[in-house]
């Protein structure tokens, strides 16, 4: 990640200086009044390194014929982005998936914090929950930590998870608190790490994660539901990569019907992992990979969600 400090006597020609030397996918980070004018702190995530994230593989450039490639008529109505439904139509559906996009299983919470991190109403608290309760039937104990002070109920509605887990939950709103709680940690724990909604277009709660991940040393994966707009997705998905997010948990893939901002989201450069498929927090997660989406994405709008996904997937369920 690339961070800077720009100066200049007004806002708008701080804001200039950013757009003009870091792109419009610059994330700022702080602004503050100082003698003489305002000070802009931004960043800009670096490009990708494919040996060091070998998930990420670019898709397939668009067509160079007279006529553009048209998606499958199976996948039109799940409004995807142009360059990535012109890919997805330049062969079979599973391995153009697997070409298009990054899949990946979900960073090990033993090995590093994981810590689960999206706008507002997206799902983070219950798929925290869906993965304490996977920890704990396969007999760990992960340690649950709630950053969310602000929320009304927030920590109220994880307590009550982690009681029926037989779970200590550490509420820790600010990175000190949060580094004191990860120091009570045992050798070994995984650690589950649920944060307050975040619009990362605002600076000030763009740097009020940033300084939690840092200060967890996390992995963060960005939870983000399903039936967005795939340009909002997007967006959304690169100023979270921006702030250190790497993989993808996409939720209610129960309820959407299409699924257009869940890979225009992915296609930003995260890796997809599992899928949120139900409100059950004692499991509705299901491993994604080629095959469970293009299973997902050919099926009928009319017919009913199978969690399972394709033939082979029914074990995997969490």
């Amino acid at each position: 990640m690339r961070l800077r400090l720009f100066r200049a006597p007004r806002m708008a020609e701080a804001m200039a200086q950013v757009r003009a030397e870091l792109g419009e996918e610059a994330v700022i980070l702080e602004t503050r009044r100082v003698a003489g004018g305002v000070e802009v702190t931004a960043a800009l995530e670096d490009p990708p390194d494919p040996a060091e994230e070998p998930w990420l593989i670019p898709p397939a450039p668009p067509a160079t014929d007279a006529a553009p490639s048209q998606p499958a008529p199976s996948l039109a109505r799940h409004n995807l982005p142009p360059a990535l439904a012109a890919a997805l139509a330049a062969g079979p559906l599973e391995p153009a998936l697997a070409a298009a996009l990054g899949f990946a299983p979900l960073p090990d919470a033993a090995a590093r914090p994981l810590l689960l991190a999206g706008p507002p109403g997206a799902g983070k608290t219950l798929s925290c929950a869906k993965l304490a309760a996977r920890a704990v039937l396969a007999g760990g104990a992960p340690l649950i930590v709630t950053t969310d002070g602000a929320r009304a109920g927030a920590a109220e509605q994880m307590a009550a998870f982690t009681r029926v887990l037989g779970l200590t939950l550490a509420v820790a709103p600010q990175p000190k608190a949060l580094g004191r709680a990860l120091a009570r940690r045992a050798a070994g724990q995984a650690v589950l790490i649920d944060t307050a909604g975040c619009d990362p277009f605002d600076p000030a709660q763009a740097a009020d994660l940033l300084a939690l991940a840092r200060t967890a040393e996390a992995a963060v994966v960005l939870v983000l539901p399903a039936g967005l707009d795939p340009a909002e997705a997007a967006e959304t998905a690169r100023a979270f990569r921006a702030l250190g997010a790497r993989h993808l948990l996409p939720t209610r893939l129960d309820a959407a019907r299409r699924l257009g901002g869940v890979l225009a989201a992915a296609a930003a450069g995260l890796a997809l992992t599992e899928a949120g498929v139900g409100p059950d927090p004692a499991g509705d997660l299901a491993p994604v990979d080629p095959a469970w989406l293009a299973a997902r994405l050919r099926r009928a709008p009319e017919a009913g969600f199978d969690a399972a996904g394709p033939p082979g997937h029914e074990g995997r369920v969490a």
